[in-house]
């Protein structure tokens, strides 16, 4: 299976096999991605961060528990197309190389990105996508939840990766009261880290209560008041954490437990 993916604006592709690497890189040198399988490894300004391929498909959106809260409700089936998200959040680290700054309130290259809005996610966004000619963005809350829960490799764990809590998410309960390093904790089935837990992730919707009926690749409502916030933090307890959890803030509001993780698209899939 041969995968095309055309990477915008550069007008360029990157043609990634099962058993083999291959890497572009710009002229300037000050970025370059490498397919490694289906996953994209970008360096920008000598900082490294890994894509994950998620297949699309489609899943039971919400959750039926019955103390779950209102907005968590009704469960509806949602199916998403193929994309890549960040296997972490977006690290201090990655944010210096783009923006040459770090806003964070726990200082640590490996650490989260935190007290960061949704708008200055957007301006960071931007500029990333400037440098590489890649059109990244933040998740929709669709695309979130289902690769939350593990996408097609799901086990229908409550939190992202598994049952209990505490291997997978630093929280209330075990994080001392501060972020921690990426990749501290076991990832989901997809490979993917700190869905739960760590720092609270903006997702690109405006917030909306839930409706009826199945919906294919949501964007959320035209416009709003808030935005969505997904996975809980290091100083949420466990109910915050869980996969279906919802929460949303002010798009200019910043909070030492906010954080984010990309995603982009993949813009065309071929077979032979």
């Amino acid at each position: 299976m041969k995968y095309l993916f055309v990477l915008a604006s550069l007008l360029f592709s990157v043609s990634a096999f099962a058993q083999s690497d291959e890497s572009v890189s710009s002229e300037q040198d000050e970025w370059q991605v490498t397919t490694v399988g289906k996953d994209l490894v970008f360096t920008v300004n000598g900082v490294s961060f890994t894509m994950k391929y998620v297949e699309g498909g489609s899943f039971q959106m919400g959750s039926a528990e019955e103390d779950a809260y209102r907005n968590e409700t009704p469960v509806h089936k949602v199916t998403v197309s193929s994309f890549y998200m960040g296997e972490t959040e977006v690290t201090q680290a990655l944010w210096q190389a783009v923006m040459d700054s770090n806003p964070s309130h726990f200082k640590g290259d490996k650490r989260p990105v935190e007290d960061v809005s949704w708008t200055s996610c957007q301006m960071f966004i931007l500029t990333l996508s400037q440098i590489t000619g890649c059109h990244f963005r933040l998740p929709t809350e669709a695309e979130w939840e289902y690769a939350a829960r593990g996408g097609k490799k799901t086990h229908s764990y409550r939190y992202s990766g598994k049952k209990k809590i505490g291997g997978v998410a630093w929280f209330l309960d075990n994080s001392g009261n501060k972020t921690h390093n990426v990749k501290g904790k076991s990832p989901n089935e997809l490979g993917l880290y700190d869905m739960s837990g760590n720092v609270w992730e903006w997702c690109a919707d405006w917030y909306e209560k839930y409706g009826h009926g199945s919906l294919v690749d949501p964007q959320g409502p035209a416009e709003g008041v808030y935005h969505v916030l997904r996975g809980g933090c290091w100083n949420s307890n466990d109910w915050y954490c869980r996969v279906s959890n919802r929460s949303f803030n002010n798009p200019d509001h910043g909070s030492n437990g906010y954080g984010f993780r990309l995603v982009l698209q993949q813009s065309n899939e071929s077979n032979e």
